[in-house]
């Protein structure tokens, strides 16, 4: 039978590619609006409610796909959300108009919802602390891949056949293709049937290391309420960290190829200049969870290395006021670059934090939760940024997205730390 010795790379892999397909489905909409919006004469209004839509389902999702997964699993959750998401996204070939849109964007976005969850759970069942990091950065970087090729590729299909339809068609299937490896190769590290028997004793014997007594595994620990959550300082640091930071990602994957048609350019001249922004926040994700896992491994506490980059991260966002006053494209392809690099090290981090924090069963419920409010701000934002830019520009949009991620990081650094709960051992020790 075969094994290796670090199979667990190859689940990071994985759930990489699930992250890559999830962001090339919800792109295609993004980088085919301009036509679209010529298409079907919507104002920026009307294009904020279908992406309305999306993140009203994708909020509701998180809410609900999080417990769904603590309760049933990685392997059945994410092979019955990934199968629904890519059946809406193949079907959105056959909508008509504002309507229809933003009715496959609903739904696409209550599948496409249980990633995040999904993917955070898996990092917390199959990598050490001391490299979760790293996964999360690996899986989190397929939504800089996604970002940055899906562009090319919607735009190299809408060339070959002419016209939209075929694409989401396309790209949609390509989470079929994803599930039939899922399928194959997932499964818990208790039951993997390719595991060697020392990693799987290194993965277990991390779960144990910081479990204080009398309790001695995983399963014996009381599974955390909702209410009981909410009552925790360290889950509204995570919760409001992922809500203010969140959005300022969404508005530049959702509206960077109308921000630059509004700049004068064409779609045409810009995508190569489209996919700078998310290759650097693919550097981002490594950065974040590469520089917080070395801290950690030459022994600083796991909650002052992450803050550290949280922090630093904040500040990096806020350098994105600095594109109202540019014209060229090149600079302002870097400011944003800069900014997305920022916003995916400080992400990462805060990714990483429920499974840092919280024991197994239930880190996909507060990974959902963090989720969840990042929607409901990101719905207001989308609507704020639709109603502004069509009564005046975009800069004031671009403004409040470089001074909001600041409160985060104060929020990160305040209420995510040890305390009585940590002592109990109700949560992880950082």
């Amino acid at each position: 039978m075969f094994h290796t010795r670090r199979l667990r790379w190859y689940i990071g892999a994985l759930l990489f590619l699930s992250t890559v397909v999830n962001y090339m489905d919800r792109q295609t909409l993004s980088v085919l609006a301009p036509i679209l919006t010529e298409e079907y004469r919507w104002t920026n209004t009307d294009y904020a409610m279908i992406i309305i839509a999306f993140r009203a389902a994708y909020s509701m999702g998180q809410l609900g796909w999080g417990p769904f997964l603590d309760r049933v699993g990685t392997r059945a959750g994410l092979s019955l959300t990934v199968a629904l998401y890519s059946a809406v996204a193949v079907l959105t070939s056959l909508a008509t108009g504002l309507r229809s849109f933003a009715a496959f964007r609903f739904m696409l976005g209550l599948g496409e919802a249980a990633n995040w969850p999904g993917a955070t759970k898996a990092v917390s069942e199959w990598f050490p602390r001391r490299e979760s990091g790293w996964a999360v950065a690996l899986f989190d970087s397929g939504s800089s891949i996604g970002a940055a090729v899906g562009p090319l590729l919607v735009l190299w299909l809408y060339h070959t056949f002419g016209t939209w339809r075929p694409v989401f068609v396309i790209i949609g299937s390509f989470g079929f293709l994803w599930l039939l490896l899922f399928r194959w190769v997932y499964h818990s590290p208790e039951t993997h049937p390719w595991i060697s028997a020392e990693e799987r004793q290194e993965i277990l014997a991390d779960r144990e290391a910081d479990k204080p007594a009398p309790l001695t595994g995983d399963e014996t620990r009381p599974v955390i309420t909702y209410s009981g959550l909410l009552k925790l300082p360290q889950t509204w640091g995570i919760v409001i960290g992922k809500a203010l930071t969140d959005p300022v990602w969404f508005l530049i994957t959702d509206w960077f190829a109308l921000l630059l048609k509004a700049r004068g350019f064409t779609l045409e001249e810009t995508v190569m200049a489209f996919w700078v922004p998310f290759l650097a926040a693919d550097a981002g994700n490594f950065i974040g969870g590469g520089v917080s896992s070395a801290l950690i491994k030459r022994g600083m506490a796991v909650g002052t290395a992450r803050k550290w980059v949280v922090a630093v991260g904040g500040i990096g966002m806020s350098g994105l006021a600095l594109s109202v006053l540019i014209t060229d494209l090149f600079t302002l392809t870097a400011v944003f670059a800069v900014a997305t690099c920022a916003y995916a090290a400080a992400s990462t981090v805060i990714l990483n934090l429920p499974a840092d924090v919280y024991w197994t069963r239930s880190v996909a419920t507060v990974s959902g939760m963090g989720g969840a409010a990042a929607g409901v701000v990101t719905i207001a934002a989308t609507y704020l940024t639709g109603v502004i830019s069509d009564r005046y520009s975009f800069e004031p949009i671009l403004i409040a997205a470089s001074i909001v991620p600041l409160f985060a990081v104060v929020a990160v650094l305040v209420l995510v730390r040890n305390n009585d709960a940590t002592r109990t051992g109700l949560v992880r020790s950082i």
